[in-house]
């Protein structure tokens, strides 16, 4: 068996129909119960049954528990206040799912999304606050892609400082790459994804390249006799190109792993400690927050943090403030005014996003060209950070939805977003 198969056994075992919500309750399954728990109760990481649904509900909160990982520090100052405003009259909020005729409730979005934890602040008021399955509010839960919003920014402020060249190419900044997919790229196109580098990231697809590229990042993932690269680093050397740079968007995590190590590269620090420095430690996070490491010690910048529910909505409420927060500017106004400006949505419109139409991507942030200038930060199973200038709203959440793409929870996500947005913005008036 290939390669890709092998993984593949581990990410198609739980198949549709999904025990809903409720039915796949971690703490009412005994996930990791008792001291110790029942055999057939333990999630593992050796077996790849923390990738495999419904463990996944417990895993996603549990991560550091169970992968290699590193602190990101919130530093010794204050934790930033997020002041309580909240309100009843939320969760019976109707809206109608994208494609459906009959109506449903903001709570039952919650279920259909398997979510376990959603923050929303309206004017930097916590406004919602609830949680589910194995997250508590003191608990940190995988953020997967959300990750490579925080590292986009930081990028674009590097940019913005002349420490790095959007211009440039990635082989100014990583000789190692010169002869891959990515020498000729310009870091610009890497953070928007419009290099042609030949890479498919299929979450359905045991033959995609993103599991050969997961099993790089976990060695514990690798069929017998492997003899492929020992880190993620070698494994973006072996990546070609088959299209020209800076034609069509196309959604690859390798991007973010290169913008990780072109920024290390030019700072001489980690991921971690980059975003502990310039962002979690200013923005007065309430607690330290993790990132995933790899083989060779490379941190996971492409879907590594895990943190605390509240803290992804204080980086949300940052950028919503024009990167001022904490009484003081975090993140350069301009360089949040072009995160919300947004990339092409001609590169974007062939990428397939049917439920984002008329969007785009831009610094590793999802721009929705709406009426409400919304953009996102988005991550697999559900993770995501939804920002409505308009409606100066911020939506934190964390999931576990069984189905890894966002396009498959979005029609029950988005409505239902755009609708509380609609309540708050009327209820202000």
């Amino acid at each position: 068996m290939g390669f890709a198969g092998t993984i593949g056994l581990i990410f198609s075992q739980a198949a549709p129909p999904f025990a809903n919500a409720r039915a796949s309750d971690p703490t009412a399954l005994g996930w990791m119960q008792g001291t110790p728990p029942s055999a057939d109760k333990i999630v593992r990481i050796e077996d790849g049954s923390y990738l495999q649904f419904p463990q996944t509900r417990w895993s996603f909160s549990h991560m550091r528990e169970l992968v290699p990982t590193v602190n990101i520090s919130r530093g010794a100052g204050p934790v930033s206040a997020l002041p309580r405003a909240e309100r009843a009259d939320i969760d019976s909020l109707p809206y109608t799912p994208l494609g459906a005729t009959s109506p449903s409730t903001w709570r039952e979005s919650l279920e259909a999304n398997y979510t376990d934890g959603i923050v929303v602040l309206h004017r930097g008021r916590i406004v919602y606050e609830r949680y589910f399955g194995a997250l508590k509010p003191e608990g940190q839960h995988i953020a997967f892609s959300v990750t490579k919003s925080f590292y986009g920014t930081l990028a674009a402020m590097l940019i913005a400082e002349g420490k790095i060249g959007a211009t440039a190419t990635v082989a100014r900044y990583l000789p190692e790459l010169k002869n891959s997919g990515f020498g000729d790229a310009t870091v610009q196109q890497v953070l928007d994804m419009t290099t042609g580098v030949k890479f498919i990231e299929d979450y359905t697809d045991p033959a995609s390249d993103y599991f050969d590229y997961r099993a790089v990042h976990s060695p514990f993932l690798r069929p017998a006799g492997y003899a492929g690269p020992d880190h993620a680093y070698a494994y973006l050397a072996t990546l070609g190109k088959n299209i020209d740079h800076g034609v069509a968007f196309k959604y690859r995590s390798v991007h973010t792993d290169v913008l990780g190590w072109i920024m290390t590269r030019v700072t001489g620090k980690a991921p971690a400690a980059l975003l502990s420095e310039r962002i979690w430690g200013p923005m007065g996070a309430e607690d330290d927050a993790s990132m995933r490491v790899g083989p060779a010690g490379i941190q996971m910048a492409a879907g590594g943090l895990s943190c605390r529910l509240r803290d992804l909505a204080r980086f949300g409420e940052m950028i919503r403030m024009g990167g001022r927060f904490n009484g003081r500017q975090v993140v350069p106004e301009a360089v949040v005014a072009d995160i919300r400006k947004g990339g092409s949505p001609a590169a974007f419109a062939g990428a397939g996003y049917k439920t984002l139409p008329g969007g785009s991507y831009h610094n590793q942030w999802w721009i929705l060209h709406n009426e409400n200038g919304a953009f996102a930060a988005r991550g697999i199973h559900g993770q995501g950070i939804y920002i409505d200038p308009k409606a100066e709203m911020v939506i934190a959440r964390f999931a576990s939805s069984p189905v890894a793409g966002n396009m498959g929870i979005d029609p029950t996500t988005l409505p239902a977003y755009a609708a509380l947005a609609k309540h708050l913005m009327e209820k202000v008036r």
